[in-house]
């Protein structure tokens, strides 16, 4: 019941600040929900008018400036099949009132302004000079506006102009938009009042969302603030993914089914007119699975624009400023994909497996932490008129915050020239969106900071999985400038440093990393039971994989063979053993486990666990020849991941360490062996 009684105690000093420094910018949102499910217009144009007639808390007032919006709305606004009556009534009446978009162009031949109608697909209607001046996004892009019309046909007139005449314009989207009145009402407000407020414009209730929740939200509201940014966002079904640019923004657009051009994306060279990227602020890719160029040139097109804001077509350089965004669903569980795949897997195949486009992304929003959409997340308080808020983000795109960061911090030394970049928009971004006017704390920045490493650490972990040793730099952190103090970032998915677990194993436990049946490195855990018996040698979890048996058999071979030096406690012949391989990463089990089972089984029959947290690596013939470690800088970083601190290591990998990257050789105490006994002895701890 407190709980209850304080949050509407919030919500009221909220809703009175936002009356006293945005009063005629806000709407009540549950208003806009019950008439926009009856009407075919777009919420920005409807809140707007809503802010207008209902911005009272007497319901009565309320009541009557709904019905005064729907009617405007029934009488007024043009749909496109109907624009020919609408222009027959202006014909027959003289004159007549409609909800249209109009953008206005300077016809210089002319010397005159002329406008176009959108929905009644009328052009060159003559328009008073003073009207683009005083609304200037007229003339860049169009808005959406109330007009009184005139008909009037004059016959010595009509070869030079039409008979239709704008009498009066009167926009219903903000005719423009005063920054320095956000910043500084913006001032009124805490950190998590501003947020709220923020949220509730984009339709969501906070009280009703997680603190993740909110971040995810605001990581989505980014590329509609921030110029050439790149985001993805995968999750399960009815999360709202895709709602903010299609319903929220009249900036945004985005586009269904996939397949797409060129042309219709970047430049039509036909034509010479440039596609969505110049046109909007932001390009969202619904249902990336189904993303398809016709070009066969089309990914390194939109490779080459997500790098550098431009590209090339025909003999000129392109620039635009359009921000990329790709969400889509992941139809499995996030712990599934990981182990089997990575978690750009649902992208299309040329896109999924192209570490040149994956590396372009500049944030990975776990979308999967986002609970699907039930009526209660949905917002029935006040927040900004849609238009309000998307016209401040399409502003703020003008500046630039990236560089709070240098001020408390420093980036740590595994984040490369894209990494940086991709950080520094992230925070840039939400800076912006939460603290438009750039006063930022080292304690606020340090919390944006975290989640824009996180983000972007995402991306690399699965480049990583793809693109192996090229992007082994994980290990993102940040330095305090007065502290010197290093902070480092995890994701918190990769729940990998658990593998190989730190303290003393049971004896006849142990681990491995080699390459699986997939072609992927992986970690493998070895347990073993010694019975009473008569040298039989049994073994669970490699199923029917003959590459793996013949690797076990040599192990037990070589033992028989070779037991005696090793210790005369070792029975080839008295004692049953059953050895159970696991495969802690699901890619498949390996077939170089020759030398794991060799050890596992002595650790048994000893009664001696082996070191601990300790990955074996290298492999043996039945000579007992040493084969050498392959790839032996990507399995040193499965080991580092999977929580290994010791790494057992054949004499003739030595060769390779040059190979590896210094700070990854650096991570664990390395024990060479020359011999299969060297290696059982050194596992052991036995000297």
């Amino acid at each position: 019941m407190d709980e209850f009684m304080e949050m509407d105690d919030t919500r009221l000093i909220i809703k009175n600040k936002l009356r006293q420094y945005f009063d005629g910018k806000i709407v009540r949102k549950d208003l806009t929900k019950h008439i926009k499910e009856g009407a075919n217009v777009p919420v920005y144009v409807l809140e707007f008018l809503l802010g207008q007639y209902c911005s009272s808390d007497d319901e009565e007032i309320i009541e009557e400036g709904v019905n005064n919006v729907k009617r405007i709305l029934a009488d007024n606004f043009v749909r496109p099949d109907e624009a020919q009556k609408v222009l027959s009534i202006l014909r027959e009446r003289g004159s007549y009132t409609v909800i249209d978009k109009i953008t206005v162009h300077l016809n210089i031949k002319e010397d005159r302004y002329e406008a176009e109608f959108s929905n009644l697909g009328i052009k060159n209607i003559p328009i008073h000079p003073d009207y683009p001046s005083k609304y200037d996004r007229l003339l860049c892009g169009g808005i959406w506006c109330i007009l009184q019309l005139d008909y009037e046909f004059i016959e010595e007139d009509k070869k030079n102009t039409t008979p239709i005449r704008i009498r009066k314009l009167t926009p219903i989207q903000m005719p423009h938009i005063d920054m320095d009145e956000i910043k500084s009402g913006r001032k009124a407000f805490t950190k998590e009042e501003w947020m709220d407020v923020l949220l509730r414009s984009i339709g969501m209730e906070p009280d009703f969302l997680n603190e993740r929740e909110k971040w995810i939200l605001f990581l989505r509201m980014v590329p509609l603030v921030e110029n050439n940014y790149n985001y993805c966002e995968l999750g399960p079904r009815s999360t709202g993914k895709s709602h903010i640019y299609k319903e929220i923004s009249p900036n945004s657009i985005l586009v269904s089914g996939g397949q797409t051009t060129v042309a219709n994306l970047f430049y039509n060279m036909a034509s010479k007119q440039i596609g969505l990227v110049g046109l909007w602020d932001c390009v969202a890719f619904d249902e990336v699975a189904g993303i398809t160029f016709k070009d066969k040139d089309g990914i390194q097109i939109m490779k080459d624009y997500m790098n550098s804001g431009s590209f090339n077509r025909g003999r000129e350089e392109k620039a635009a400023s359009a921000s990329m965004v790709f969400v889509g669903n992941i139809n499995q569980s996030v712990d599934v994909l990981l182990k089997t795949s990575h978690l750009f897997e649902p992208f299309p195949e040329m896109m999924a497996y192209d570490t040149a486009f994956l590396d372009r992304i500049h944030c990975y929003a776990p979308g999967w932490e986002m609970n699907p959409y039930r009526p209660n997340k949905f917002t029935n308080d006040y927040g900004f008129i849609t238009d309000y808020f998307s016209e401040f983000a399409r502003q703020m795109r003008k500046e630039q915050f990236g560089d709070v960061i240098e001020k408390y911090f420093r980036l740590g030394s595994n984040l490369n020239q894209r990494d940086t970049v991709a950080v520094k928009k992230t925070v840039g971004g939400l800076v912006k969106l939460i603290y438009p006017d750039g006063e930022v704390t080292k304690d606020e920045v340090e919390e944006l900071l975290k989640i824009a490493l996180e983000m972007r650490r995402r991306v690399k972990e699965q480049l990583k999985k793809i693109g192996g040793m090229e992007f082994y730099d994980v290990n993102f952190s940040y330095i305090d400038n007065e502290t010197f103090e290093e902070r480092y970032v995890s994701v918190p998915e990769s729940g990998g440093g658990k593998l190989i677990p730190e303290g003393m194993s049971n004896p006849g436990n142990i681990y491995t990393v080699s390459r699986g049946k997939s072609g992927m490195i992986g970690v493998y855990r070895l347990e073993t039971q010694v019975l009473p018996g008569n040298g039989k040698f049994e073994r669970t979890g490699i199923g029917t994989d003959r590459d793996a048996k013949e690797a076990t058999n040599t192990a037990f071979n070589y033992l028989k063979a070779n037991g005696n030096s090793i210790s005369g406690a070792i029975s080839t012949t008295t004692k049953d053993y059953i050895i159970n391989y696991q495969d802690l990463n699901g890619l498949g089990i390996t077939s170089k486990l020759a030398l794991p089972t060799l050890i596992a089984i002595c650790s048994a029959a000893l009664g001696k666990p082996t070191l601990s947290s300790l990955a074996i690596l290298g492999e043996i013939s039945i000579s007992g020849t040493l084969i050498k470690v392959e790839e032996l800088a990507n399995v040193f970083q499965v080991c580092l991941d999977s929580g290994a601190k010791k790494v057992l290591l054949p004499i003739t990998s030595a060769g390779d360490i040059g190979t590896v990257p210094s700070d990854l050789v650096g991570a664990f105490s390395l024990i060479f062996y020359s011999t299969p006994q060297e290696a059982v002895f050194k596992a052991l701890g036995v000297e």
